[in-house]
């Protein structure tokens, strides 16, 4: 039986959803699509071809009643929103970052519970085909120690440069980096975090947040993490953006949603098949099967299984497939602001503290 969807947020990251929500006839009717600028949401009926325009969130979900929200709104937007959903019992998928204040999360987390609410976020490089290489890595190795940079410039988006909308970098990008490297090694325990300032030069106006960053992650297994993110760069060349997993032998690089990297062992498998110098993987990826390293590629648009898995646990009643509901979300939200806070007050910052 098909569901009704209604999207709040018709912007650019509601842009990459609908998208997906277009290829999903067979399980879906797109109902409703609202937003402040109304010709955003006539945009998204337009692209559609079905479904009402609305600029107040409470009357669509009033009119159209949808069974499934996407919630697809800036940082600092987000409380009454998922308030309003959760009272009147609608699924919904919220993108990240969940919030920017732990004390909001974690009401909505407790309320989501409470109400049997099934939920997802937008952590959807958690269903890379990158991720099941990356996780057998993981596990048939002691990993020591994880490197990470993620290095690029300034969004358009004009909220994005005010740290107290956007929540930074690390909250409202590197998220996604902190957020895997979290999926792969466990719960952190301790975070310190140091900031640089005065690099950007031509910023926005309303420019006012980190140029730079450099985090120390201490993970309960003792294994320790660096991760810096920046928005200096005006060029391709200035990092090579990565995740770094290392052990005592070998390494494994990771380029999120591009592809996955090891050093130090052979290709084997003998029910891969190869094809023109590349083994074929069972679970789609693709690796080299020669060389100093096994690269495995990318393979489609992780987005899309991530938003597709979300609404078949709808309308199957059983979320227990989505990988990052809103509980999980919230652990990474507190690892990240966990991690402005150690800016603040300049001293090493418990994670679980955060949760507390």
């Amino acid at each position: 039986m098909k569901k009704k969807l209604a999207i709040i947020g018709c912007g650019g990251i509601g842009t990459y959803h609908l998208g997906h929500f277009l290829q999903y006839g067979d399980i879906i009717d797109l109902v409703g699509f609202c937003d402040l600028v109304k010709e955003r949401a006539e945009g998204f009926a337009a692209k559609a071809g079905t479904g009402e325009v609305f600029t107040d969130y409470v009357e669509m979900l009033d009119t159209v009643k949808p069974d499934i929200v996407f919630v697809c709104i800036p940082p600092y937007c987000h409380g009454d929103v998922e308030r309003n959903l959760i009272k009147r019992g609608i699924h919904f998928f919220v993108e990240k970052p969940v919030a920017l204040d732990m004390a909001l999360a974690k009401e909505i987390r407790d309320s989501i519970k409470e109400n049997n609410i099934i939920t997802g976020c937008g952590f959807q490089c958690r269903y890379s085909n990158l991720v099941e290489p990356n996780r057998a890595f993981v596990d048939a190795n002691e990993i020591v120690y994880v490197e990470c940079a993620r290095m690029g410039g300034i969004p358009g988006t004009d909220w994005w440069a005010d740290k107290k909308l956007s929540g930074g970098q690390i909250v409202e990008q590197t998220v996604h980096q902190f957020d895997i490297i979290r999926y792969m090694m466990g719960e952190p325990e301790t975070v310190f975090t140091m900031n640089a300032t005065g690099f950007v030069k031509n910023g926005p106006a309303n420019y006012d947040t980190d140029d730079l960053t450099t985090t120390v992650v201490k993970f309960k297994s003792g294994v320790l993490a660096s991760i810096s993110t920046g928005c200096y760069v005006t060029g391709g060349n200035a990092f090579d953006s990565k995740v770094t997993f290392s052990t005592k032998d070998k390494r494994a690089d990771l380029r999120i949603l591009d592809k996955f990297e090891i050093f130090g062992e052979k290709p084997a498998a003998p029910d891969e098949k190869k094809e023109g110098g590349f083994v074929i993987s069972n679970d789609g990826g693709v690796a080299s099967a020669s060389g100093d390293s096994i690269v495995y590629r990318q393979n489609g648009d992780a987005g899309l299984i991530c938003d597709r898995t979300f609404i078949e646990g709808v309308i199957a009643g059983d979320g227990s497939k989505v990988r990052s509901p809103y509980e999980d979300a919230v652990k990474t939200l507190a690892f990240v602001l966990a991690c402005n806070k150690s800016i603040e007050t300049g001293l090493p910052v418990n994670v679980d503290d955060m949760l507390a």
